[in-house]
């Protein structure tokens, strides 16, 4: 990843953030192509890696304007670059994003977002057939130096069809999966 490929575009989306309006970005446009191709490679370059470790079935980089018709925030364009990672289907499923951000707001998202309901029952049951896996993972202390802890939304019970009270469903709980 080219640190000043980052510079470039953190420098930019600064300035958007103080001129987030049609007039500036038109009259900035170049500068944007310019930093919006080497973010495209630096995506690229991190699909690429990724490919090392799984099979990721394509990457894209969202545009930066924003739909605004059903926000209630009418700025034109987005103050970060984002992207994603989807793994090989049928058989892969889940995925990657990675959204760069300045003010260290940038992060890295894995797993699923938004699961289908067969992919969510089938999570579900792996958890409730065996946790331990995921238990090791998340309170392992160099993992979570280094990823912090999980958000998202979280179990307010077992779901339908789960024991409330298996060991499995109160972690989860706990720990926001």
């Amino acid at each position: 990843m080219s640190a000043s490929a980052l510079k470039s575009a953190f420098s930019f989306l600064k300035k958007l953030e103080k001129n987030n309006n049609r007039d500036w970005f038109n009259d900035n446009k170049a500068e944007f192509k310019a930093v919006e191709k080497e973010i495209k490679a630096i995506y690229n370059s991190v699909s690429e890696q990724l490919n090392k470790h799984d099979r990721i079935e394509k990457s894209k980089v969202f545009r930066i304007y924003r739909d605004v018709r059903f926000s209630k925030n009418k700025l034109p364009y987005k103050t970060h670059f984002g992207g994603s990672f989807n793994r090989t289907k049928p058989r892969l499923r889940g995925g990657y994003y990675l959204h760069i951000q300045p003010h260290n707001e940038s992060f890295i998202a894995v797993g699923f977002w938004e699961p289908n309901k067969e992919d969510l029952l089938r999570i579900r049951k792996e958890f409730e057939m065996d946790d331990s896996e995921i238990r090791e993972i998340l309170e392992n202390k160099t993992f979570k130096s280094i990823w912090g802890g999980f958000v998202g939304d979280e179990v307010k019970t077992a779901p339908r069809g789960f024991n409330k009270d298996h060991q499995a469903f109160a972690f989860a709980k706990e720990n926001r999966l």
